[in-house]
């Protein structure tokens, strides 16, 4: 197992997805358990599901001096910077440590494809028309060569495209550069945007749900695919004692199939004791559990063995029926919502569980909980058996 790692503060984060812009649009929503998932007006072509779209991205327009870096991705990443004083907080950074000593490691699994498939379907004698042959967007380090421009960081700049754990794994990226001393302090996140290539492709593999995804109920058939920007800002806990804290994180990969989680949660499993060994915490220290949970059967299944860990006191549930799976920003975006409920003593309600499972049912918050919660984890388990466990904690609670 690892060892105990320093915790670091978070000293600034936000989110932007279906429920709104900023903390206190999703924190609404948490504590009267509205979804923002809405019948499917994106795809191209009809496609009979749910998603949880961010409201107002196609009238988001990039400064001047931004504008070759044009894409839905980047426009709600823009978005998304402006909430909650993120920019402000990033550039007070810059100015304390210098540009180079500020890290930048965010997460996406399809960055700007959704502009490389409209370049694709207006080729202009076999090439891409004038306007999109711009070949900084067509790549998946488009998102944080972006936001390395908007925002001056010039330190280490990292992509990290792990599937549906790519935005989990930032955090755990971000503590190593910051225990290495290749840099002060860090902006972690992730932003993924709807696409044609994800919506049609869930659905070719029989994964996408007609009705608003069910994560952990007995009758769940497949997910809700939506978008999202999260952001957080971290640096070392002497600099702001009183922030939450990232306190421990694990990482595995199982390596069994392409698309299903090993049936007995070894990498799950793996990950997740990573994540209590670098915290110096036991299971029983854990107050809340946001669930992986994009209720398709097999994940759902697995993921529920982990919570035998845990002692009944500790409660749990999974966010995607509030947002949707919102793919390699799920991470970040998850991480807000478990923050939220450290800093606010809220249990976000398991959305759309009419009739839990079994195996869940003891720890599930059904309804949104006015609890303590000083000690929290987040899971994120990708494609592959890429996964991701998170643990955070009050200021000075771990």
């Amino acid at each position: 197992m690892p060892s105990r790692i320093e915790p670091l503060a978070i000293t600034r984060y936000s989110a932007t997805s279906a429920l709104g812009r900023g903390l206190a649009e999703h924190l609404d929503a948490l504590r009267a358990g509205r979804s923002g998932l809405r019948i499917n007006d994106f795809s191209c072509a009809q496609l009979d599901c749910r998603i949880g779209r961010v409201a107002g991205v196609e009238s988001v327009a990039l400064p001047a001096s931004l504008n070759h870096w044009e894409c839905r991705n980047n426009r709600l990443a823009w978005l998304g910077l402006q909430q909650d004083g993120l920019l402000d907080a990033v550039a007070r950074s810059v100015a304390a440590y210098g540009a180079t000593r500020v890290a930048l490691v965010l997460g996406t699994s399809t960055a700007s494809i959704s502009t490389t498939e409209d370049a694709y379907r207006r080729l202009d004698h076999g090439h891409f028309p004038s306007d999109l042959s711009r070949p900084e967007i067509h790549t998946p380090h488009s998102l944080a060569a972006f936001v390395a421009d908007a925002t001056g960081i010039a330190g280490p700049t990292l992509t990290l495209s792990t599937a549906c754990s790519s935005s989990a794994k930032v955090f755990a990226s971000a503590e190593r550069l910051l225990r290495l001393d290749l840099a002060d302090a860090a902006l972690v996140g992730g932003v993924d945007t709807l696409c044609d290539s994800v919506l049609f492709g869930f659905n070719a593999l029989e994964l996408v749900s007609k009705q608003a995804c069910r994560p952990f109920d007995i009758h769940r058939d497949g997910i809700s695919i939506g978008e999202a920007a999260a952001f957080a800002l971290l640096e070392r806990a002497a600099e702001a004692p009183r922030a939450p804290r990232l306190v421990g994180h694990g990482e595995s990969s199982d390596a069994h199939h392409m698309s299903t989680p090993h049936p007995e949660g070894r990498g799950a499993l793996a990950a997740l004791d990573a994540a209590l060994a670098t915290a110096g915490i036991a299971p029983d220290a854990i107050d809340y559990v946001n669930l992986h949970g994009t209720a398709t059967p097999r994940n759902d299944e697995v993921e529920a063995r982990l919570l035998t860990r845990f002692p009944s006191h500790t409660c749990a549930s999974s966010t995607k029926g509030f947002t949707g799976h919102t793919l390699g920003a799920a991470g970040a975006l998850e991480a807000v919502f478990t923050l939220l409920a450290i800093e606010h003593g809220v249990a976000p309600p398991n959305l759309g569980c009419n009739e839990p499972m079994q195996e869940a049912a003891p720890w599930l918050a059904l309804h949104p909980e006015t609890r303590d919660i000083d000690i929290a984890l987040s899971n994120s388990f990708g494609f592959g058996g890429n996964n991701a466990c998170l643990v955070f904690a009050r200021g000075g609670a771990a």
